[in-house]
């Protein structure tokens, strides 16, 4: 807004006329995202799609788990968003703790949820 010269509620009904327009939806955050034609964005929690990381790269118990920056440059956010993402799988007993000089590594496989079939 500040690099625009127009106020938050410039904004805001910028966003409410795109939203009707199916070019803008709303953010976890109270913020707004532009949706693109053609682009399909997973919209699942950031911890979700973590998790997935291990059953995607083939990550075994034991295994070393990517870096913050790798994972921030691969899911196109921040460190500290990803930080607070790691925490809650190492909560969970998914990822051991990361500390200074020691990199986290898979501490269980995550649980398959898979629908039942029709």
């Amino acid at each position: 807004m500040r690099a625009y010269g127009v106020s938050r509620g410039v904004a805001l009904r910028v966003f409410a006329t795109l939203q009707e327009k199916g070019a803008a939806e709303p953010a976890p955050g109270t913020r707004w995202r532009v949706v693109r034609s053609g682009q399909e964005a997973d919209r699942r929690p950031l911890a979700e799609r973590l998790a997935d990381v291990i059953k995607d790269d083939r990550l075994e118990v034991g295994a070393r788990f990517p870096s913050t920056t790798e994972l921030s440059t691969r899911f196109g956010v921040s460190r500290p968003t990803v930080t607070k993402a790691l925490d809650k799988l190492e909560s969970a007993g998914l990822l051991s703790e990361a500390r200074q000089g020691k990199q986290r590594t898979v501490r269980a496989l995550p649980k398959r949820t898979e629908s039942p079939e029709s």
